[in-house]
């Protein structure tokens, strides 16, 4: 079973930056970024490769946003810069199904991943 945990989340400023961790108890699986604003569906936001090689976001993000990773701790990252009040969201770390784990690709759709964590809440105001 894949566990993930998020961290980081909290009230930033526009304009400012945030740095959310996901720890994860398996390691090299593709994995990704989603949110969630209130009485939105879940949003693609990022999504990196098992070597962390490939990267792709969504159009919302790009030039903003950065995810990485490092796998000697099993850990993934989105450094999140220029922040907005429609950033707002709940945000879920999430690994690829168990059929994917060894693909090199990324994956973008929320059906494409069977592991998430609880959620952090990232509030963007002044």
């Amino acid at each position: 079973q894949v566990q993930l945990v998020e961290s980081g989340g909290g009230l930033v400023q526009p304009g400012g930056s945030l740095r959310l961790s996901c720890a994860a108890s398996v390691r090299t699986y593709p994995m990704g970024w989603f949110r969630q604003a209130s009485g939105k569906d879940r949003q693609f936001v990022a999504a990196i490769s098992r070597s962390g090689g490939d990267t792709d976001y969504g159009d919302s993000v790009k030039g903003r946003f950065t995810i990485s990773r490092d796998n000697a701790l099993n850990t993934m990252y989105l450094q999140m810069s220029s922040l907005k009040p429609e950033d707002t969201a709940v945000y879920y770390c999430a690994a690829v199904e168990t059929r994917y784990r060894y693909s090199s690709r990324t994956y973008g759709r929320p059906d494409e991943y069977a592991y998430w964590g609880q959620g952090t809440q990232v509030t963007v105001s002044s």
